[in-house]
């Protein structure tokens, strides 16, 4: 930071990365708060030698700069903090008025604090605010990211597992990474090989991924990815509080399906043919909700009491997850890198090629939702949670939708969404007798269960019959 830019930021009133402090000949005992604060929520920069009056800033200078410098550098090498912290140091004179410039980096381990736990501070605006401990144990978990989800639980062995949703797994992986080695693995090689097992015993994650529900209930107590649909703009102007809730599910697995196929009847999806008469299958909107989805299912710190939770507004919706984004949401953006909080977890939704390999989640959640109604998702990290909006003004809740609040005529509008599938599975299945489930789910732009489901409705009502076997077989439509 130069001289122009220090004055530039003076010029501003409000600043999350950015405090002033007189410390005209000594050190302010409210700047650790500030070195705290700063190491815990994204670093930032501390300034001695400005004067705030109201609104205004006046640089006034300090008195013996270096023993200042020298004074505070050596605090933070001290037994002060919990840690050592190495800040960037940088001076200026102002017609011979000295200023110091300290910049204090995010911390990799959290939390930072000075003389005891108590004194744990982040940044909110430009204040620094001291933590909860909720907060606190929020931060400790996260010195564990990455690892923690992985360690085995050696009472849990493979009868703790699934075994209905690996298979479903294994099947959903051979229809859309087909290429893939796992493919020719045995059940017993797929799960050591991803993790799920490890020295014949079940992982962290291997149990939220594939586990019944009661052996997950033994370890995450309260384990629950909650929906709700509320027919309001808040909880305050809902009347009821909702009108859908997802009943529990599994596992993971289960849940993924579930939840996408109900977040994704809650936004516009147009069908439209291409040139050769198949269904349009580029719905990217649809694939920024689902990435948002796998995010907060790969993401989330289940070892928290709080849960993650996606919150359908009549113009919104929220997924919120418990745990921070890994760094700055600003630094995701701009590159590409991949910090999994749940590195098993997002690797095995990778091989069934629902997350990406790199960190290209939040292009795709930004682009996708901007193509969709001109709006980017709007992005909030603080030090416990994190949560990812995307807005629905223009287009999202259909008014049918909105103003129906009550469970029937919720239900109402599932029948109608779900007579629009099947309406779509005839329509492309008259242009293609052959097609498949895989094609089908990709060419309408929804979940293969949901198309399996349909078909099943069809083939019952007589509207569709299947000619031969899976393989080589063709689909009948009668009218």
């Amino acid at each position: 930071m130069n001289k122009a830019e220090l004055l530039k930021r003076l010029e501003d009133i409000e600043w999350e990365d950015f405090e002033v402090k007189t410390a005209k000949s000594n050190l302010p005992k409210n700047c650790w708060e500030t070195v705290s604060a700063f190491s815990n929520t994204a670093g930032g920069w501390l300034i001695f030698g400005v004067r705030q009056k109201g609104k205004k800033f006046e640089i006034i200078g300090v008195d013996h700069l270096e023993k200042l410098e020298h004074d505070f550098l050596n605090t933070l090498n001290g037994q002060k903090f919990n840690i050592k912290i190495r800040p960037i140091a940088k001076n200026y004179n102002f017609n011979g008025k000295r200023v110091l410039a300290f910049y204090i980096p995010l911390a990799k381990n959290k939390p930072v604090y000075y003389n005891s736990l108590s004194n744990t501070f982040i940044r909110s605006g430009s204040g620094d605010i001291r933590v909860s401990k909720e907060e606190i144990d929020a931060m400790y978990r996260d010195q564990s990211f990455g690892i923690k989800s992985g360690e085995v639980i050696e009472s849990l062995s493979i009868e703790s597992l699934s075994s209905v949703s690996i298979n479903r797994y294994m099947q959903y992986m051979g229809r859309f990474n087909p290429t893939l080695a796992y493919n020719r693995l045995s059940e017993d090689e797929f799960l050591n090989k991803t993790q799920v097992i490890v020295d014949d015993c079940v992982t962290y994650a291997g149990l939220l991924f594939f586990g019944r529900q009661d052996a997950i209930f033994r370890y995450f107590h309260d384990f629950r990815i909650d929906l709700l649909e509320i027919p309001g703009t808040s909880y305050k102007n809902a009347s009821p509080r909702f009108t859908y809730r997802l009943v529990e599910q599994e596992n993971l697995w289960e849940y993924y399906f579930a939840l996408f196929e109900r977040i994704t009847q809650k936004v516009n999806q147009a069908f439209t043919m291409t040139k050769n008469g198949f269904a349009s299958a580029n719905f990217p909107h649809v694939e920024a909700l689902r990435e948002a989805l796998v995010n907060l299912l790969m993401h989330a710190d289940y070892f928290s009491s709080m849960k993650s939770r996606i919150r359908i507004f009549t113009d919104r919706i929220e997924f919120m997850n418990p745990g921070r984004f890994p760094k700055p949401v600003e630094e995701l953006i701009r590159s590409d890198i991949s910090i999994p909080r749940n590195p098993i977890l997002a690797k095995l939704f990778r091989l069934v090629r629902l997350a990406e390999n790199a960190g290209f989640g939040f292009d795709k959640m930004i682009n996708g939702w901007n193509s969709y109604n001109q709006k980017s998702p709007i992005f909030q990290n603080e030090t416990d949670y994190s949560i990812v909006t995307f807005n629905l003004e223009e287009h999202g809740v259909s008014e049918k939708t909105s103003e129906k609040t009550s469970e029937k005529t919720s239900e109402k509008t599932s029948e109608k969404t779900s007579e629009k599938t099947s309406e779509k599975i005839l329509q492309t299945i008259e242009k293609n007798h052959k097609v498949t489930i895989n094609n089908l789910a990709k060419h309408i732009g929804v979940t293969t269960r949901s198309v399996e489901r349909n078909i099943k409705k069809l083939q019952d009502a007589g509207k569709l019959k299947r000619i031969g076997p899976d393989k080589g077989g063709y689909w009948e439509a009668n009218d």
